[in-house]
């Protein structure tokens, strides 16, 4: 069977030079700040890439190129972030979570969806668990 060619996809969100910390001192509610500088702390420890503020909401470590197995388009992407919105923080990360079942209920409060995972706030959580599950997304895309 013949391979695809592959086609760079161009993506409305992408990397900007925009301040993160800024970024980060604009959000409104304070727990959430907090919580994002902490996030911060986290993703980059664990990346050791600094952070990139992609688009307008976006907070992301890293830059991969991904290729659909499907379609064989790509699309440049970040490694891991989180983006502090109204309703919660939600993270970028690569894990299939059903696979990892057991860990999801060590975290605490949480849901799950599209490839994200949606925080109320940090104190919901085992930080130990979420650093944990930060690991298994780098590991599985590097």
């Amino acid at each position: 069977m013949a391979e695809k060619k592959s086609k760079l996809a161009q993506i409305k969100t992408k990397p900007t030079a925009a301040s993160v910390e800024e970024y980060i001192n604009n959000v409104e509610d304070e727990q959430k700040r907090k919580d994002c500088f902490l996030l911060l702390d986290m993703m980059k420890a664990a990346t050791g890439e600094e952070p990139i503020l992609w688009s307008s909401a976006i907070i992301g470590f890293g830059n991969k190129r991904f290729k659909s197995p499907t379609t064989g388009r790509e699309v440049d992407w970040l490694l891991i972030g989180f983006s502090p919105r109204k309703a919660n923080l939600s993270l970028y990360l690569t894990v299939n979570y059903s696979a990892h079942s057991e860990l999801m209920q060590m975290l605490g409060k949480h849901k799950t969806g599209a490839g994200c995972l949606y925080i109320n706030k940090l104190d919901d959580i085992d930080l130990e668990v979420l650093r944990k599950i930060i690991k298994l997304s780098l590991d599985k895309i590097v």
